[in-house]
């Protein structure tokens, strides 16, 4: 499988995870992997309410706070999801969303350079 492919094959993956288990997907999604890291950018992820919502410091505080959490939970899939697509271990895992601009951005640490691996 080509790096391309992989991203490709990573970003259904993951948009399957959020129909799954956020009850709806993101409207678009991209992924690259750079060196040991999956880099994941969705975009179009808030609701019309939550895009009202965050125009207060306590209502956009609000949505990072619970889209925070709702990941983290189910935290467990989504290393299942790199691991059964990359084939290596996710080390650690970052993520943070911009009520502004609807993205949420995804990190994935890897146990080894994957980038490399795929140009081998």
């Amino acid at each position: 499988m080509t790096k391309g492919q992989l991203e490709a094959e990573i970003s259904k993956a993951l948009t399957q995870w959020e129909k799954d288990f956020l009850g709806r997907g993101s409207v678009k999604v991209k992924t690259d992997i750079l060196r040991d890291m999956v880099i994941v950018l969705l975009k179009g992820i808030l609701t019309p309410a939550e895009y009202k919502l965050s125009e207060t410091i306590e209502g956009l505080l609000s949505i990072k706070k619970i889209r925070s959490d709702l990941v983290e939970i189910d935290r467990e899939t989504l290393d299942g999801i790199i691991k059964e697509q990359t084939g290596e271990e996710v080390v650690s895992f970052y993520t943070d969303i911009s009520t502004k601009t609807g993205e949420r951005i995804m990190v994935f640490r890897l146990g080894a350079d994957l980038e490399k691996k795929l140009n081998n």
